[in-house]
């Protein structure tokens, strides 16, 4: 693919309104792109996707590849394979089309029904919990996204994090699973933590337990991290 082809603004489907896909979907709308369809089947999603995406038609998943360039699928772990060999039984995969999902879980493999079809696949997973508002739009301009692609086709992965306005970071096929075990370690320790915490604080009569140890707990994952890409000299002799 050329540089033009990756610097032009792409037609952009989504498939998916759980709380990633209309959020991933708004932020290339907002770097440009032009969102040509989303599906949505329960009315919270139709609600998200209205939300975050107006005036984006509600599509079924053949129509949003039918219509696309970029196909953007944001859907649980457990149907991802199957609907994209669904969507190659019938057809809809197009040579040159972009395909992108946001599972921590997979790489590329998981897409070869529709590389097999000449679509160029991309795995784009963001490192953030994610509410399904526009809340989420700010966060992602604090947040990496794993790259997996091809190596010929990382660069497009690349920009397209970019646009979105984070940071993206080159993950290898192999190393998926190890990642996607090191990211649900940390979401699910933090919740489990603080779920404790306030726990205990309500006991004793504190309300708002939550926006009490907000700070705390904000600044105490800052310092680690911190610790964990900066080590202080001092607790190293």
């Amino acid at each position: 693919m050329s540089a033009d082809r990756r610097n032009a603004r792409l037609g952009v489907g989504i498939i998916g309104s759980g709380r990633v896909g209309p959020v991933i979907g708004a932020a290339l709308g907002g770097a440009g792109h032009a969102i040509v369809g989303i599906t949505a089947v329960s009315d919270e999603s139709l609600d998200r996707a209205n939300a975050l995406l107006p005036d984006v038609p509600v599509l079924d998943p053949t129509e949003v590849v039918e219509r696309s360039e970029l196909v953007v699928i944001a859907v649980p772990d457990e149907q991802l394979a199957s609907l994209v060999e669904g969507l190659a039984a019938v057809g809809a995969w197009q040579p040159g089309q972009l395909v992108a999902h946001t599972s921590a879980r997979f790489g590329t493999a998981v897409l070869a029904p529709a590389a097999r079809a000449g679509a160029i696949p991309l795995a784009l997973h963001p490192a953030m919990v994610f509410t399904g508002t526009s809340l989420d739009l700010a966060r992602l301009h604090e947040t990496s996204f794993a790259v997996t692609a091809p190596a010929p086709v990382q660069p497009i992965g690349q920009a397209l994090v970019v646009e979105m306005g984070a940071e993206p970071v080159i993950i290898a096929e192999a190393d998926r699973e190890a990642y996607a075990e090191a990211v649900e370690t940390a979401a699910s320790f933090s919740r489990a933590v603080v779920q404790q915490a306030t726990g205990l604080l309500q006991e004793i009569g504190i309300e708002n337990a939550g926006g009490f140890l907000s700070s705390l707990v904000r600044s105490s994952v800052d310092e680690a991290l911190r610790g964990a890409t900066t080590p202080d000299v001092d607790e190293l002799l």
